[in-house]
């Protein structure tokens, strides 16, 4: 079949140019794969003038959000927070009749169009965590529903529970509850064509939920890099060539109690003097725990070492990639983690921990991954690796080239082209 003639049906909800996070991701397989086949896009209306600026000329459906549901979700919102911080599950529950609504209102609109055959396959984006119902999916008698790809339910290690409480890990419990209530949340996992899993972890917990055979999900990661993140070979050879350079260490991210940008602070200040002299330490974000890093960083003496630039636009990020040389992102919890991506784009070896996506991106060759054992465990673990990367010039080029060919499997293009071969398997399969 002739791609330009494939007809899709792409349900995004959260799809924003603008927006980090997952509005980027929904709208950058929007991007890529509109590239491929005519697709309709339907959103929420929350992303019509930043998708207007780039795509006026598109084939676009908002959908409107009611006045009861906007004033619901200003409470909500209100309700979620604690001290100036989101509780994830709370927040993902009570606003779950915001995405309630916008699910209905699809169906209602798009119900017989997809009934009559208008399109040739339906595909449901965001949000990306596994706990949303698809309504759209009754319609699809005759036509192939995909959904994904989905990920996250990743717990948090058994040897960072005090972290989990400071992330309110006790409000875990609902998103059980949702599991069992929210109508259509069975049916859309159990009758979808095909499921794309972002992660080793929610493949499984997905397979193990709703008993699906391995025909029926694949592994698929949910980020992926634009092309202007990817940086040439010949750049990589001219910076470690640099006789005596001092080594650059980066932190990308919220500064929040999981992401470990205090376990980042504390291996460093342990490091041998002759080796702390020649490093220093960008942390690129803002979050609640800023004043908290900066208190330990002036409490260990590290002032001159560690520089803070509070929040950064994504595409501005890339002057402190480039001027870097080794990625330190010891998040416990991290199932995502597109500043990993990013980071071995530009050709920096990436140090994470071992758990969740993140750890799937590096490989042997590409970083190091340390085993979240207890925080004691990993600074030791994190100091290590670092002392060995800023010594053996190398292995840090040889991971730089590395991570430069890992990143080129994750571009934007070569994931569309990825899914539209899978829209072409499931029609065959339905013919």
């Amino acid at each position: 079949m002739n791609n330009n003639k494939l007809k899709v049906l792409l349900i995004i909800e959260q799809c924003n140019p603008e927006w980090p996070s997952v509005p980027l991701v929904g709208y950058s397989f929007y991007k890529y794969i509109s590239q491929l086949v005519e697709t309709t896009l339907v959103t929420h209306e929350r992303n019509k003038s930043s998708l207007e600026k780039v795509h006026s000329d598109r084939d676009i459906v908002y959908i409107n959000e009611s006045d009861f549901i906007n004033k619901y979700y200003k409470i909500a919102d209100k309700l979620s927070k604690f001290r100036g911080k989101i509780i994830w599950p709370l927040y993902n529950t009570l606003t779950y009749p915001v995405y309630g609504e916008f699910n209905k209102k699809v169906y209602t609109r798009f119900n017989n169009l997809i009934l009559r055959g208008d399109y040739d396959v339906v595909h449901a984006l965001t949000p990306i965590l596994p706990r949303y119902p698809v309504k759209a999916i009754k319609a699809c008698k005759n036509t192939p529903f995909m959904i994904g790809p989905v990920n996250g339910g990743v717990p948090f290690p058994k040897g960072f529970q005090a972290v989990a409480r400071q992330e309110f890990s006790y409000f875990n419990f609902l998103r059980l509850i949702g599991r069992f209530i929210i109508p259509g949340y069975r049916e859309t996992y159990e009758k979808a064509d095909y499921i794309l899993a972002g992660s080793t972890y929610t493949l499984n917990l997905i397979k193990d939920l709703f008993d699906i055979n391995n025909e029926k999900i694949k592994l698929f990661f949910e980020n992926g890099i634009d092309n202007s993140f990817l940086k040439e070979e010949n750049n990589i050879l001219e910076r470690n060539n640099i006789e005596n350079k001092k080594i650059n260490l980066l932190f990308v991210g919220r500064l929040v109690p999981y992401k470990g940008a205090d376990i980042l602070i504390e291996a460093i200040s342990i490091l041998e003097p002759s080796l702390k002299n020649k490093i220093s330490l960008t942390i690129v974000g803002d979050g609640p725990e800023r004043n908290a890093l900066e208190q330990q960083v002036q409490k260990l003496s590290l002032r001159e070492k560690v520089i803070f630039t509070g929040w950064v636009e994504q595409q501005n990020t890339l002057k402190y990639y480039n001027t870097s040389d080794i990625f330190c992102f010891p998040s416990v919890r991290e199932f995502g983690g597109a500043v990993v991506l990013e980071a071995m784009a530009n050709g920096l070896p990436c140090i994470v921990i071992n758990n969740g996506g993140i750890a799937e991106y590096v490989t042997d060759e590409t970083g190091f991954k340390i085993n979240p054992i207890s925080r004691d465990f990993v600074v030791q673990e994190l100091k290590g690796v670092i002392g060995q990367l800023v010594q053996n010039q190398a292995l840090r080029l040889a991971m730089s080239l590395k991570a430069i060919q890992r990143a080129k499997e994750f571009s934007w293009s070569a994931k569309a082209e990825a899914i539209v071969s899978i829209y072409n398997q499931l029609l065959e399969q339905h013919n």
